[in-house]
């Protein structure tokens, strides 16, 4: 029966589980990812996880407490160094578990678990940006970039605009002054005619 069964004891004393989990998690601290069964790697997943939350805070209590449970220094300083703050940004689920099928000598059921922020093929090796989820209208990049785009036009079109009544005003003004001297000039040269048939007139006289 399992009256009172919380957990999966995995076939073993307390002891012997304590310790099994404990060395698990120190390969999986130190390598990142590790092969084994799919039992073991649920139960890895609630003992190590806390222990990575810890991490975040890098005090002298913390490093105690976490040191009475993975007993080894080397682990201790890849986890509150590279691991911490790799980690630093994420709310929990530090881990992934990929089963890879079953074993062939008893038929278990096997998989891969490791640390989410260390695999580089799901994340491509880059850096995940955060995305806000708050719904805005327009960015100030945007807005920016929107005004410089109606501002080229009218810059361009001001020039064309100005400059087609300057010539043809400059044309009118032009034109109106030959037209007056024109006239100007046909005066006096009718009057001269007029007195000089005015002067051969009295001299026939």
């Amino acid at each position: 029966m399992r009256h009172g069964k919380k957990f999966n004891h995995l076939g073993r004393k307390a002891a012997h589980r304590k310790a099994m989990l404990s060395n698990m998690a120190c390969s999986l601290i130190e390598h990142k990812r590790i092969n084994t069964t799919v039992a073991k790697a649920k139960a890895l997943k609630k003992y190590v996880e806390p222990l990575i939350t810890k991490a975040k805070d890098d005090s002298t209590h913390s490093r105690r407490v976490v040191f009475s449970y993975l007993r080894e220094k080397e682990t201790i300083k890849e986890l509150f160094g590279t691991v911490s703050s790799k980690v630093g940004d994420r709310p929990g689920g530090y881990t992934r578990i990929i089963k890879t099928g079953n074993r062939l000598g008893d038929n278990a059921e096997m998989c891969m678990i490791e640390l989410v922020d260390f695999n580089e093929v799901y994340t491509n090796g880059k850096e995940i940006k955060k995305t806000k989820t708050r719904r805005r209208k327009k960015t100030t990049a945007n807005v920016e970039e929107t005004a410089a785009v109606e501002e080229t036009p009218a810059v361009e079109e001001a020039p064309a605009v100005e400059e087609t009544p300057a010539v043809e005003e400059a044309q009118v003004v032009e034109e109106t002054p030959t037209a007056e001297a024109a006239t100007e000039e046909e005066a006096p040269a009718k009057e001269e005619k007029k007195s000089d048939d005015a002067k051969d007139e009295n001299q026939d006289a």
